[in-house]
């Protein structure tokens, strides 16, 4: 049986992260942070439910600012549990939110360098040298300030938003997404700020799992044990999202990695919390189902036999935890699973499902939909069914629906196709990479997807692979 990886203790606010302390649970609120006492309240929905922290879209020095009062409001109530501030983009905004949240998640794909645009840059050595050494200078006054604050940080690398200049040089692999954080890490470790908490995510679940293991590799080798935050980001709604995330999340957990998770949803955030609460109470009987699987293997197929499962919710969470890691490995492409107390059909559904989530076996279309924050464009959740009620008929794809820019385009890059937030009220819609039609009316985006979809019926590739 796995142990759990050894990472050091990290103070945010009041709570313990890592060592040998509890896996932490959080989630995310979806509502405009300058809209305080909606997010208070949400907040506070987020806590009850169980999270033990909460984070924040803070987009400009504006949302910054009313972080103290969302931060106030909460503690005059009895809620003090840690909040978190979620930059990117403007660097200047984390040195304001520093002063006024327990932690501060900045993302070194946007922090200093520019927004992704999918440029190849050829560098010369001097010239990358000299880049690194501007995300050096610019850090160290964030640095102090946290220092100062007593505020933790998350550095927080999305695939999706990986730079152009990393891209460049490591390309769309597992050691460019590790590298964009190994570049911050040493900077932090340097300066003699410990306080850091570390987070790959990828909508891609081999992609996210692969990175957080190659990771976990690189900070061994250069004696760093900073704790690690699990998530697979734009995992969508519904079952498939929660299938998706306990593959990703539980291949890690099962291995011993993991201080604290986020199952992302599109959904009330408050729902991702039992989920997530769940995946860390079977990772024991998980982890002894995938030894037991993993013995099973035979014609390429996976065996995996549960007992018994509480209800169908957590069947189907115990079930693509305890194979995700087998499955990523390409271990087996087969999946067959026995359960008494469901029916052989629903069973083989939920292997389809479970396949298609680890990227093995595509047998319907996948929705890679974000979970929404207060950078949100438009309806998310309503905008969701509408699109799945008007592609229920198409062969399978991808298809990505994001409610702003910030991960919109790379996190969506291998998509078939995009419906990204471009401004209030507007859509832009892509074909894989590229916009091909920018800031269309809301109410006219879905019927113009569609049609997109359907005039490029024959020549649309397929990207499942």
């Amino acid at each position: 049986m796995s142990s759990r990886r050894i990472s050091s203790a990290v103070r945010v606010g009041s709570l313990l992260i890592g060592g040998d302390n509890p896996i932490r649970i959080q989630s995310m609120t979806t509502i405009d942070t300058n809209d305080i006492e909606g997010c208070v309240a949400q907040a506070k929905r987020i806590i009850d439910a169980g999270g033990e922290m909460v984070r924040f879209t803070t987009q400009g020095t504006r949302e910054a600012q009313s972080m103290q009062q969302i931060s106030q409001q909460l503690k005059a109530d009895g809620y003090t549990q840690p909040l978190v501030a979620d930059i990117h983009f403007n660097a200047n905004v984390a040195d304001v939110a520093a002063q006024y949240c327990e932690k501060v998640r900045i993302n070194p794909g946007n922090y200093v360098d520019p927004a992704r645009k999918f440029r190849h840059i050829d560098y010369t050595d001097a010239e990358y040298a000299a880049e690194l050494q501007r995300i050096d200078q610019r850090l160290a006054t964030f640095i102090n300030i946290c220092k100062k604050h007593h505020t933790a940080v998350r550095i927080g690398v999305n695939h999706g938003s990986l730079s152009d200049r990393i891209m460049s040089r490591y390309g769309d692999t597992p050691e460019g997404i590790v590298e964009s954080c190994m570049e911050f890490l040493r900077i932090f470790k340097r300066e003699k700020f410990d306080d850091v908490v570390i987070s790959i995510k990828a909508s891609n679940t081999v992609v996210m799992v692969q990175s957080v293991r190659l990771l976990t590799r690189q900070m061994e080798s250069e004696d760093m044990h900073y704790p690690l935050h699990l998530g697979v980001t734009e995992a969508g709604e519904g079952e498939d999202g929660r299938i998706k995330s306990a593959v990703g999340i539980g291949a890690l957990l099962t291995e011993g990695i993991g201080d604290t998770i986020r199952v992302s949803l599109s959904e009330e955030p408050e729902n991702e919390i039992p989920v997530a609460r769940k995946l860390v109470e079977l990772i024991p009987e998980c982890t002894r189902l995938r030894h037991e699987a993993e013995a099973s293997i035979k014609d390429d197929t996976i065996t995996l036999s549960i007992e018994q499962a509480k209800d169908w919710e957590t069947l189907q969470l115990k079930a693509a935890m305890a194979v995700g890691a087998l499955l990523i490995d390409r271990r087996a492409t087969q999946l067959s699973i026995i359960c008494p107390q469901f029916s052989k059909n629903d069973l083989t559904a939920l292997a389809d499902s479970i396949l298609q989530a680890a990227r093995v076996k595509f047998s319907k279309t996948e929705y890679i939909s974000c979970p929404g924050c207060g950078r949100t464009l438009y309806d998310l959740q309503q905008t969701i069914r509408r699109i799945k009620e008007a592609t229920a008929h198409i062969r399978p794809m991808k298809i990505a629906i994001m409610g702003c820019i910030v991960n919109g385009p790379g996190e969506m890059a291998d998509a078939d196709y995009g419906y990204v937030g471009a401004a209030r009220g507007k859509i832009s819609l892509y074909r894989g990479k590229q916009c091909v039609e920018m800031n269309i009316p809301e109410q006219q985006a879905v019927e113009k997807l569609l049609a997109l979809i359907e005039a490029d019926n024959v020549l649309a590739p397929n990207k499942f692979e």
